[in-house]
Formats: C-alpha cells, sequence, structure tokens
C-alpha cells in the first residue's frame, strides 16, 4: 500500500506560483509513475501532469510550459511547481501512483491522494 498526502495548495493571486508537494509512505515510489490531477467544481477530474519512474514528463497543454512536474525518490515526494497561475487552474489537486499512467485513462490509478485545494484570484 502506497498512501499519498497532497500539500502546497492555498490562496493566490493571478501571476502567482506555488508548489505543491505529494509525500508518499508504506512503499518507495521509485517503482511507480506519478501523475498530477485537478477537479474544479462541477467538472470531471483532468490530466495535469505525468512524472515517469526515468524522470520524463508529460503535460495537458492547458498547463505545459507553465507547470513544471519533478520527483525526488530519496524523499518519496513528487512536486507541482505552477507558475503563471491564472483563476482558470482553480481547483482540487491530486496526485495518483501506478506502475503506468496514462494522460487519456486515469479512473483505475492504483493509489490517490486526499486532494489539496489550489484558488487563484483574479
Amino acid at each position: 500500500q502506497v498512501q499519498l498526502v497532497e500539500s502546497g495548495g492555498g490562496l493566490v493571486q493571478a501571476g502567482d506560483s506555488l508548489r505543491l508537494s505529494c509525500a508518499a509512505s508504506g512503499r518507495t515510489i521509485s517503482s511507480y509513475a506519478m501523475g498530477w490531477f485537478r477537479q474544479a467544481p462541477g467538472k470531471e477530474r483532468e490530466f495535469v501532469a505525468v512524472i515517469s519512474t526515468r524522470g520524463s514528463t508529460l503535460y495537458s497543454g492547458s498547463v505545459k510550459g507553465r507547470f513544471t512536474a519533478s520527483r525526488d525518490n530519496a524523499k518519496n515526494t513528487v512536486y507541482l511547481q505552477m507558475n503563471s497561475l491564472k483563476p482558470e487552474d482553480t481547483a482540487v489537486y491530486y496526485c495518483a501512483a501506478d506502475f503506468t499512467i496514462s494522460y487519456s485513462d486515469y479512473s483505475s490509478l492504483r493509489y490517490w491522494g486526499q486532494g489539496t485545494q489550489v484558488t487563484v484570484s483574479s
């Protein structure tokens, strides 16, 4: 079992930055791809980013160039650096872990965190 706990969310203004963390416990995350997802009120959960076990990344078009996913396996933690935040980035952000993560099919991922709220005011 892997427990995931997100942190770092908050209320910021448009143009600001935030760094989210996802701390894992129970097992090392080094064998897992790690994904970031978000869900805005009244909307479906959507893919944000994924980082592979080797550190390669993939981003959704809406965040590419503004968000950066990284991982520190020694700390068993993944991060999402979010720059140039926009009001449309407002959502609950979740991290997830599994052996593989697809940007288009993520409904059955093995492990999920509880989420952290990010609110961007205009």
